[in-house]
């Protein structure tokens, strides 16, 4: 056996109800297009239950020359109002591939000015170096890795839950 540990596993049924807003060290990067649109290790992560982690990249870390604002918004009855934006390198735009809150209720007030990607909108994110997959179904963000266990909702087949 090497001396390579697997992180350990975390249930997403063990998340809590309303959500936790956590910090988050590991690096996480965005890349669409051929250009790195976040790298950061200073994300906040939202873990609610049934829902793999979102991660949300401050503003300095995040090319918001790459970001035009989408007319979509959407509520949630924990943080409130969010705004969509498109990614756009060049000539490649990706629509609403990213949301903001700019008014977040308490206590998410941390979340102002930062930045969520949905994983299946873009080339590519990672966490600590290990690409993501991107949460089913085309409302929540959420980002799986190796260490993250469902089910999640999201999909289809999870309407009721």
């Amino acid at each position: 056996m090497s001396g390579h540990q697997m992180p350990a596993t975390e249930s997403v049924w063990d998340y809590p109800r309303p959500p936790a807003l956590l910090r988050e060290t590991r690096r996480i990067t965005v890349e669409c297009g051929g250009d790195v649109v976040a790298d950061t290790t200073k994300a906040l992560k939202i873990l609610e239950t049934s829902h793999p982690p979102v991660f949300y990249v401050p503003p300095d870390d995040v090319r918001t020359d790459l970001l035009r604002a989408a007319p979509r918004r959407s509520w949630c009855e924990w943080k409130g109002s969010a705004e969509y934006w498109d990614v756009v390198v060049g000539t490649d735009i990706r629509p609403l591939a990213a949301w903001s809150y700019p008014a977040p209720r308490p206590p998410y007030e941390l979340l102002i000015g930062h930045v969520a990607f949905y994983a299946g909108r873009v080339d590519r994110c990672t966490v600590g170096g290990c690409t993501v997959l991107p949460q089913e179904g085309d409302f929540y963000g959420g980002w799986i890795t190796p260490e993250v266990k469902g089910p999640f909702k999201g999909g289809g087949h999870t309407h009721g839950w």
